[in-house]
């Protein structure tokens, strides 16, 4: 009887299970069918709609290609401070108002800037979403900039600079960018330094403003229930009287030379912070899938990575320790992470350019090789698995100029993948004698010895 009782159990569980999976496929399925409807407007702005009606919900990522690429060394963090004073305050609403309106539709409204853009995100329920149109809108087109409101978001941002200060892995990151990159935009920090965020003034915010948000500066991307029409109706009504105009050129980085460089900063602190690495690679290098599938089996692939195996379970010297490029628009950075005792410093470094070296002087094997590509394809979809996801998602692939099919070519580009693309790759973007090291760490423990320009 107890037998029969446990058969049905697993027998419920195993139909559960099924239809989890079946649930899952289906979604998969469903996210790698993605259809982009692409339209651009008179005034230059270019929409792009993914109209999925499994949830009640709209996600629009508008993408404005404003950045650090396009700010003076002296204003570093306009770009950034620019975006986050759009809601504090419009020509028709002051910062609580719009506080208060998107809370009590039960909304979301929000700004951020990397290195290369800006974008502005809205989750608004399908019932209310001419009113998160409408906000969307007033934020964009109407910001006033209200002299308080700078001299308050300033001081935030500033207090959020010191604070950083404290953070050993935030000292170290500020510290590399800038000696891989220089003065070059990507060298500085999005938000800026306490002295350049002092120096911004109301009108370079206005001026940064005018010159950049402009609609053929601008991605708009929509997803969710929303048809065409629908969505149509909601530009024409919230955003055709953005005007466009002539938009500056940013600076470009220009790929430099690899330099060897120690940058040792002293802390009292029990674990060294590690940072190594160089120059990478843009998101459009036609090598991105080789260095992608190199980089998982360097370091980039978590718990089966040749970092971790040997640095963490081999020789028990860090709980972590991981491999990343973080390709932008016009460069990148390759570096290795890691936090270990003051005293293994020099041995965890020690180790990473051997597994560098090891890398670039013999091919990897098949079964190193098929993980890499089974994870990297496999887990593809769940970069495609909410709206929210999605919405970013073809903004980016559109402002990186990725191909309307990458959804398709993805899992094509990394499957063709082989073993003489990875030492090939490895071998011309991995750099085991000219990088930047960068330690934080009680240096009269560590002993790390300085090399090259500090």
């Amino acid at each position: 009887m107890k037998s029969e009782k446990v058969k049905k159990k697993q027998g419920a569980l195993f139909i559960f299970v099924a239809l989890l999976i079946t649930a899952h496929l289906l979604l998969l399925s469903d996210a790698f069918g993605l259809d982009v409807k692409r339209t651009t407007l008179p005034n230059g702005l270019l929409v792009l709609h993914v109209e999925r009606h499994n949830l009640p919900i709209v996600m629009a990522t508008l993408l404005v290609k404003a950045s650090p690429l396009h700010e003076t060394p002296d204003k570093a963090g306009l770009a950034n401070l620019t975006a986050e004073l759009l809601t504090e305050g419009t020509k028709k609403r002051t910062s609580n108002e719009i506080s208060e309106e998107i809370e009590f539709i039960g909304a979301s409204l929000g700004m951020s800037t990397d290195d290369d853009f800006t974008t502005i995100t809205l989750s608004v329920l399908k019932k209310d979403v001419e009113k998160g149109f409408e906000l969307l809108s007033d934020v964009l087109l109407n910001p006033t900039f209200p002299e308080e409101e700078i001299k308050r978001s300033k001081e935030v941002l500033k207090g959020s600079l010191r604070q950083s200060e404290e953070d050993p892995s935030f000292l170290a990151s500020r510290a590399f960018k800038k000696a891989v990159f220089g003065d070059l935009p990507y060298g500085r920090l999005v938000r800026g330094s306490i002295e350049t965020v002092d120096a911004i003034r109301k009108g370079d915010i206005e001026k940064f403003y005018g010159l950049f948000y402009r609609p053929n500066n601008a991605i708009l991307a929509v997803v969710g229930d929303i048809s065409d029409a629908e969505l149509t109706g909601l530009i024409d009504r919230f955003l055709s009287e953005w005007k466009p105009a002539e938009i500056p050129q940013g600076v470009t980085v220009q790929k430099g030379k690899h330099e060897k460089k120690t940058v040792l900063i002293d802390r009292d602190l029990t674990q060294a912070n590690i940072l190594l690495g160089h120059e990478g690679i843009s998101r459009n290098n036609p090598d991105y899938y080789a260095v992608s599938v190199m980089n998982y089996i360097l370091g980039g692939g978590g718990f089966s990575s040749r970092l971790m195996e040997t640095v963490r379970d081999e020789l028990g010297l860090a709980y972590d320790i991981h491999s990343l490029f973080q390709p932008d628009k016009y460069a990148g950075l390759f570096e290795v992470g890691v936090q270990t005792k003051n005293a293994s410093a020099n041995m965890v470094i020690s180790e990473a350019l051997k597994q560098i070296g090891r890398i670039r002087s013999e091919p990897v094997s098949d079964q190193e090789l098929d993980d890499a590509k089974a994870y990297m394809t496999g887990s593809f979809p769940r970069r495609l698995e909410t709206n929210r996801k999605i919405a970013d998602f073809v903004a980016g692939v559109e402002f990186y100029g990725l191909g309307d099919d990458y959804v398709e070519k993805y899992p094509r580009y990394i499957k063709a993948v082989t073993k003489d693309d990875v030492l090939r790759a490895a071998r011309k973007y991995l750099d085991p004698e000219n990088y930047v090291l960068v330690v934080v760490a009680k240096q009269s423990e560590a002993k790390v010895e300085a090399q090259g320009p500090k």
